[in-house]
């Protein structure tokens, strides 16, 4: 999720997030220092979608679709073992990361009046955002940083949406992803000593 130009949010604007708390330790005093966000409340996260509908559109029957179009999806991994950039951004890149991109289409497929980025961008690149809008020397600097404290580990259960109240975003729910199913198979081999 990004800022606009001024560096503010519209009140009542709403995003579908992942918060990945494992990157804090890694990312944070970075974030603080270079992602506006943090201030308005955002944790690390990955955005699925934003803006979504406006919190005026958001009621029981669109909670209750969210909870199904995600609980309909096996909770998983990924791994954060490098930097990528777009101009002037410096983030994590999620591995694998085509769940994520199958949960934002899925979301779009039901709601298309909210595409991603407000239809901005051709394709949409799951990504952490470390820092925004720097110099590529600051961003250089902080990828160096950043190279030797990977990967970050997460596991994604479940997805948030997020409302900004006109000061920060505060979560408004948090939908559960299926737990994966576990085959006998596995089962008997997990209790096998490495």
């Amino acid at each position: 999720m990004a800022a606009d130009e001024v560096g503010q949010y519209g009140v009542g604007e709403t995003a579908l997030i992942v918060k990945v708390p494992e990157a804090e330790p890694v990312v944070g005093d970075w974030r603080e220092r270079f992602d506006v966000s943090v201030g308005a409340g955002v944790p690390a996260h990955v955005s699925l979608l934003y803006p979504f509908l406006n919190q005026d559109h958001i009621d029981d029957q669109v909670l209750a679709v969210l909870g199904e179009l995600f609980g309909s999806n096996s909770a998983f991994g990924l791994c954060f073992r490098e930097c990528g950039r777009f101009p002037g951004v410096l983030f994590l890149a999620p591995e694998p990361d085509d769940q994520l991109r199958e949960l934002t289409a899925a979301v779009v497929d039901r709601w298309p009046e909210a595409p991603p980025y407000g239809g901005r961008f051709d394709e949409v690149i799951p990504h952490l955002t470390v820092a925004i809008g720097q110099e590529p020397g600051v961003l250089d600097a902080v990828e160096a940083d950043l190279a030797g404290r990977l990967p970050v580990t997460t596991r994604v259960s479940s997805v948030q949406l997020l409302v900004f109240d006109g000061v920060v975003w505060r979560e408004r729910a948090d939908f559960a992803l299926r737990a994966p199913r576990v085959d006998a198979g596995q089962v008997a081999l997990s209790g096998l000593p490495s």
